[in-house]
Formats: structure tokens, sequence, C-alpha cells
């Protein structure tokens, strides 16, 4: 869709979003959520077997959205990466569409996500903790 018919329809659903469950405001829902997973770019600096990293990588995939797993153990620049841009050094820092937010959890990343207007809220039967460390943590 070119950017001038997406802005149009997003200030539509914006101002008409009581448009009630027709099928016509629904398909554009749909679209605009659509075009707009594709144009989030992600690049999460994780820790392979992390909780707290693993809660990131479940809100990633509740909502489709494809994203960079960079593993910051095996790849020291990788990590050295990660401290440069977050200016900290704790992880999973996850990085969206250029913002990165440093030291987060699931949670944090999924209200982030959500308040961006980057995503819809939508249910998932995946129970990984989006909050919570490692047992040996």
């Amino acid at each position: 869709m070119r950017m001038l018919g997406k802005a149009v329809l997003s200030r539509v659903l914006q101002f008409g979003y009581n448009c009630g469950k027709s099928f016509l405001c629904s398909y554009f829902k749909e679209v605009l959520m659509s075009e707009t997973k594709e144009s989030v770019q992600v690049k999460a600096y994780l820790k392979p077997t992390c909780g707290w990293s693993n809660g990131v990588r479940a809100v990633l995939r509740k909502y489709s959205l494809p994203y960079e797993d960079i593993d910051i153990l095996s790849n020291p620049v990788a990590y050295m990466e990660m401290v440069k841009k977050s200016h900290q050094r704790l992880s999973p820092c996850v990085e969206i569409n250029g913002v990165m937010l440093a030291d987060v959890s699931g949670e944090e990343v999924e209200s982030y996500l959500l308040q961006e207007g980057l995503v819809e809220r939508v249910e998932s039967s995946d129970n990984t903790p989006t909050n919570q460390g490692c047992p040996s943590h």
C-alpha cells in the first residue's frame, strides 16, 4: 500500500474505530496491521538459554514479528555492539525500529509494541514466562 493510502487508512481507523465488526472495517484493520508488522525491524541481543531472553522470543513469536536473534554469549563483537548501543551491560536488549530497549523482559517488549501501535493485542497458547529469569538466577 502506498504511504498516502496507509496514512489515510490509519486516520480512518483511528477516528472511525467504532465502525463495529463490519467486514470492511475488519479487512482494513487487518491490512494496516499486516503492513505495520512487515515494516517493524527488530534486533534482539539475547542469550541462548536465559529465561528473560526466552520471554522476549515468546513475545516476538506471539506477534509473528520477524527478528534477528543475536547470541551475545558466543559473539563478543555482538555483545560489545549491544553495550555500545544500550549504554549498559545487562541483557536482553531489543532494538525496535532504531529504538533500544535495554535490559527488558518480554512483558516490557510487548508493552512497548502495543503502546507504539506496532501490534494489536492477541492471545497466545504459548506458556513461556515473559517476565522471569532462569531458575539458577
